[in-house]
């Protein structure tokens, strides 16, 4: 396993440079806690005594080295097109709705993970619920 030397960010991705020297990295997106964290709180992590967690106190996250490890990209798909479409929808408040975690609603807007027909369904539904409080307020 890969140990951490040391963590970086950029505007959309965050890197992890190994011990060994490999250098990888993900997109940040996957990851909202961070993206939306301040400068500060990103650099204010420490790398676990074995080398392959990292925790950020501040912002209450803990990430394993083998999330690095993945090199698949997010891929394209409908749950990410309706976010996308209307970006201004809180993805928290989403996910307490479907009484799932922001972090799996996150990884399937971003095709991380994909969800079953059923939940795609749900997520729609959620969202169609929304629209009608909108339009009756």
């Amino acid at each position: 396993m890969e140990k951490i030397k040391n963590i970086w960010f950029d505007k959309n991705r965050i890197y992890m440079k190994a011990q060994s020297g490999k250098l990888f990295s993900r997109p940040l997106e996957a990851y909202p806690e961070l993206m939306n964290a301040t400068t500060e709180q990103r650099n204010d992590y420490v790398v676990g005594d074995d080398g392959e967690d990292i925790r950020w106190e501040s912002i209450d996250v803990d990430m394993h080295v083998s999330s690095f490890l993945e090199t698949s990209e997010p891929q394209e798909n409908a749950i990410g097109a309706l976010f996308a479409k209307y970006p201004w929808l809180n993805i928290s408040e989403v996910a307490r709705s479907l009484n799932i975690s922001q972090s799996l609603l996150v990884r399937y807007i971003y095709g991380i993970s994909t969800p079953s027909e059923e939940r795609v369904s749900e997520i729609k539904n959620v969202l169609h619920e929304f629209g009608k409080e909108l339009l009756s307020a």
